[in-house]
């Protein structure tokens, strides 16, 4: 729980290489997602290339990290709506993992906005480009955040 409740969306990121083990880890973490059918329709590409990552059509606070992690759905694995959801559960195991290992994230859903990213880093038609996160070490410190109550979002056997 410690990792759920410290992960927050970071927008300020120490220049600090992320050394190739902790990657691996967080990379794996996503590889052993739970998937529907265990078809596994993602792809992950991990951008080092400065000028590649100021070309990739997001904020430049995020172009700014040492990493960016583009999580792509393959509709020819596992058609939409479902490997949206897989592809999702699979990134969020990127956010969680990469806190525990004191690195931050932050999620930038590019649904819908995905053609300059699939161009700069040449993804083909088929593979669909759902979400981007900067990853590196914070430098910035945030507090707690707020979150509705328990009482206001879970209902028991009806709404």
């Amino acid at each position: 729980m410690e990792v759920i409740k410290k992960r927050r969306s970071i927008r300020l990121y120490r220049p600090d290489p992320v050394p190739q083990d902790v990657l691996d880890q967080i990379l794996e973490s996503a590889r052993l997602a739970p998937s529907a059918g265990h078809r596994q329709p993602w792809h992950f590409i991990v951008v080092t290339d400065e000028e590649k990552k100021k070309k990739l059509g997001i904020p430049s606070w995020a172009a700014a990290a040492p990493i960016v992690v583009v999580g792509c759905a393959d509709s020819e694995v596992r058609k939409e709506p479902t490997c949206l959801v897989d592809i999702s559960i699979a990134f969020e195991h990127i956010v969680l993992a990469a806190a525990n290992f004191g690195l931050g994230t932050c999620w930038i859903g590019r649904l819908g906005a995905d053609d300059t990213t699939k161009k700069v880093l040449e993804i083909p038609e088929h593979i669909k480009v759902v979400v981007v996160t900067p990853l590196g070490y914070p430098d910035e410190t945030l507090g707690p955040k707020t979150r509705k109550s328990l009482s206001e979002i879970v209902h028991y056997n009806k709404f």
